[in-house]
Order: structure tokens, then C-alpha cells, then sequence
């Protein structure tokens, strides 16, 4: 058989696995039947910039929570960031609206969260929780990432405020630790990078027996804060514990991430699948199951066992999350092959409205688009899929930063999507997210003369 008969036979076996999406209701019932069930729904995206991606994850979500029992969504964001959201969905905040409760997410790249798509998604949870009767029976949403060490201080200190200005006392002793790191990159609020460089660069001392005695003293004196009865109160201290955890593993993070080395990235998505191990334990002590969807990156949820991160040590939440609950984990990834995203060029700047590339012909990207799938996703446990797409090929990993002048080398790597995913989602033409704050640049977009060529 030769090459091209061989591609015209994978091509053959997609285009008929194919399940297309045309808005219709049912749209996702095969794919929900599949791994509606699963405790651990992941949903990737293939950039953190694309309308399309955050759309179908949305409609997935909502299908999930109406008609699978889900309880919570866990998003690859800070922890305080999403917890103020999560306070307007329970109907337990002062902001009248989702785009105030988003207004935690601050940081680069705040567009991630503070966008058109998840502003809309928020005010539909907020009003599915408002139909609740039962409160153990809305629905959470919850950050878990690390970046948010001042945030997170504050946030600790804000609740022994309330239950024990004695020990917020204490802690802000501890704490003060971090505040003498002079000498970091002049990035405003960026309190960690800057903690980082002063420890790697300008001879600090590390704060991490201050930030681990901070997390011991707190769950030591969880009993007394908990003489209060109630669900509120158990939710508080375990916000609390969280931001304490996350305090001790932001503070190690930061301490390896000027090494150059993948002990940051391993360190940052085991804190994420920590995370979710926590809010599993938490919201099950009420009585019940819990079972979350969790958005992030394709990078980050797409088992990396299948990918080059494997081959450099890196591991990843998909993978550790397969290794830990095995079968009761779904992994949904999404792709497109051209159109536009929400990026900057270099970590920090502006957000821009970028001409995305056609995919490279022998990436999965353009096999899907040379197949004629438009929209639609496919089963990648189906033998035949499977077989087809056995072989690795390169896929395309947008993140923030979208650099098409050096495409190959920045934005491709070698997978095999069958072992990455259960599931892919296809969308081949795609559009850039629209951010709440939207900035004239990015409503220019791109003019064409930029685009370069040859790649």
C-alpha cells in the first residue's frame, strides 16, 4: 500500500466517524452517553483565545450540569480570582453581575476569564443555582491555579481576621517573610516573579518554612474555627486551607521556576491535580458524589504521556488524574486548523486579535482539515479511529502567546492523539475571543501585510 493510499484511507475512516455539530440540542448526546458519567470530565482547548473552543466547552458544561449531576467547574485560574465568582453563582455576593464578579482576574492574561463567553456562562450557572433549593445542590466554581501568592496571603489573612486576629497576627509575621523581595522584574502586583528572582538571583532566603508553618497552624486550629455549625463556616475554613496550600506551593514554584529545568511546570500541574483532589474530598463530605468538568489547556489536559512532555519528564493534571482515578476520568481535546485568535506577542503585553495559520499538512489540524471536517467531534476509542490515527503526528499548542513567525518551532509538537484524548473536538475555522475589556488594537486585528508566508 503506498503513502497516499494510506491517507486516503484514514481520510476515509474520519470523514465516516464523524459526528458533526450544527447547534442542535442533541448535538453531544453520543459523545455524553460515553463519558457523561465519568467523576472527572477535562475539557481542553487548543488556545486560550478562541470563541469556538470556550463555546462548545460551555455547551458540554451546561449539558453536564443539567443532565449528569456535575456539582462543580474548575477552571485553570487563581483560586481567590474564581472564588469571588463562585460567591455570585452560590448568591452570596455584593456584585450585581458576572462581569463584576469577574473583576478578581487581574493578572495576564486576564481576557482567559474576563471575556464575552464565560460573562454569559456565569449568569446561566448563577441562575440554575438560583433554582436550587437544596444548597448542596449548586453548582461550584473554583480556580486551580498557582500564580496568585499575594492574593492568596491576603485572603488567609482576611479569614484569621474574622476568626482569629490572635493567629492573623502571627501569620502576617510569617508572611512578612515574603515581603522584603526587592531586586524582582518590575511587574506590578507581580508579587511571585518577583519573589523568585530575589531568591535566584539577589541572595533571599526562601520563606518556605514560614509558608509551611502557616498551612500546619491553620488546619491545626480548624476544630475551633468550626465550633460555628454550619455549611458556610466549613466552606470559609477550606477556602482558607486552600490559599494557605496554595501560599506553600506557589512559594515553591517560584522558588525553581529561574532554574530552567521542568521541576516548575511538574510542580504547577500537580498543585492542580492536588486542587482537585481537595474539592472532590470537600464537597463530598456533604453527603453524595461529587464530580467536577475541569477547562484548561489541551497542554495541560491532554495526557502528556502521549506528547514530547513525557519524553523530557514533564507530567501533567490529564495524567496524573488517569494514573489516580483511571477510568472514571474523560479527557475531551479541541483543535482548529485557521482563523483568528485573542494573543499577545510576548508575555505581559497587550491582548491582539491574531490571523491564526493554516495548519500544517501534516499535523492532525490538517488532516482533519484536508478530511472536510468543519465542525464535529470523534470518538477516539472507536478501533477504527484509533487505528487511523495511530501513528504521531504534530498537533498545534496555542497558549497566551501566539508567535506565527517561528510557528513550527514554537507552537507545534509531536502527539498521539488516541492515547491524549478520549475525545476530540474539531472546529476548523475559528474566531478570536471578544475580551470585556476590550482594547483599539485589538479591535484593528491584524492587517494582512504582517502575515508572513513560506512557513
Amino acid at each position: 500500500m503506498t503513502v497516499l493510499t494510506a491517507e486516503r484511507e484514514i481520510r476515509a475512516v474520519l470523514a465516516d466517524a464523524a459526528h458533526p455539530l450544527s447547534d442542535r440540542p442533541d448535538d453531544y448526546v453520543a459523545l455524553l452517553r460515553r463519558l457523561g458519567h465519568r467523576r472527572l470530565v477535562l475539557i481542553g482547548e487548543a488556545s486560550h483565545g478562541t470563541h469556538e473552543f470556550y463555546r462548545e466547552r460551555i455547551r458540554i458544561t451546561k449539558e453536564l450540569i443539567s443532565s449528569h449531576g456535575v456539582t462543580g467547574v474548575v477552571v485553570e485560574g487563581d483560586w481567590p480570582d474564581a472564588a469571588r465568582v463562585d460567591a455570585y453563582v452560590l448568591g452570596r455576593s455584593a456584585d450585581p453581575d458576572a462581569r463584576r464578579a469577574l473583576g478578581g482576574f487581574q493578572r495576564f492574561p486576564a481576557w482567559m476569564w474576563r471575556n464575552t463567553d464565560v460573562a454569559e456562562f456565569i449568569e446561566w450557572l448563577r441562575r440554575h443555582n438560583d433554582r436550587q433549593r437544596d444548597p448542596g445542590r449548586k453548582v461550584r466554581f473554583c480556580g486551580m491555579d498557582l500564580y496568585s501568592l499575594q492574593t492568596s496571603i491576603e485572603a488567609v489573612l482576611s479569614y484569621l481576621d474574622r476568626v482569629d486576629p490572635v493567629e492573623a497576627a502571627r501569620a502576617r509575621r510569617r508572611y512578612s517573610c515574603f515581603d522584603d523581595a526587592e531586586g524582582g522584574p518590575a511587574m506590578p502586583g507581580d508579587a511571585g516573579q518577583r519573589y523568585g528572582h530575589a531568591v535566584a538571583y539577589a541572595g533571599k532566603s526562601p520563606c518556605e518554612d514560614e509558608a509551611v508553618a502557616q498551612l500546619v497552624a491553620l488546619r491545626a486550629k480548624a476544630g475551633t474555627y468550626l465550633s460555628q455549625d454550619g455549611w458556610a463556616a466549613e466552606d470559609e475554613q477550606f477556602y482558607a486551607e486552600q490559599n494557605a496550600q496554595l501560599v506553600q506551593d506557589a512559594e515553591e514554584y517560584y522558588h525553581q521556576m529561574y532554574r530552567a529545568d521542568v521541576s516548575s511546570w511538574n510542580l504547577r500541574d500537580a498543585h492542580m491535580a492536588e486542587t482537585l483532589d481537595a474539592l472532590l474530598a470537600h464537597l463530598e463530605r456533604g453527603g453524595g458524589p461529587a464530580r467536577l468538568v475541569v477547562w484548561a489547556h489541551n497542554s495541560h489536559l491532554g495526557d502528556a504521556r502521549a506528547t514530547g512532555m513525557g519524553y523530557r519528564g514533564e507530567w501533567n493534571v490529564g495524567q496524573l488524574l488517569r494514573q489516580r482515578y483511571g477510568n472514571d476520568v474523560a479527557l475531551i481535546g479541541m483543535t482548529t486548523s485557521h482563523g483568528e485568535v485573542t494573543a499577545s506577542s510576548a508575555w505581559g503585553g497587550d491582548a491582539q486579535r491574531k490571523v491564526v495559520r493554516p495548519a500544517r499538512a501534516d499535523s492532525y489540524e490538517g488532516l482533519f482539515h484536508a478530511v472536510g471536517i468543519e465542525r464535529a467531534w470523534l470518538d477516539l476509542s472507536v478501533p477504527a479511529v484509533r487505528d487511523a490515527l495511530a501513528f504521531p503526528r504534530l498537533e498545534r499548542f496555542i497558549g497566551v502567546i501566539y508567535r506565527p513567525e517561528t510557528e513550527l518551532v514554537s507552537h507545534y509538537a509531536e502527539a498521539r492523539l488516541p492515547d491524549q484524548f478520549d475525545a476530540v473536538v474539531h472546529l476548523d475555522r475559528t474566531r478570536a475571543l471578544t475580551a470585556l475589556d476590550r482594547s483599539a488594537r485589538w479591535d484593528r486585528g491584524e492587517p494582512p501585510e504582517t502575515y508572513p508566508s513560506g512557513l
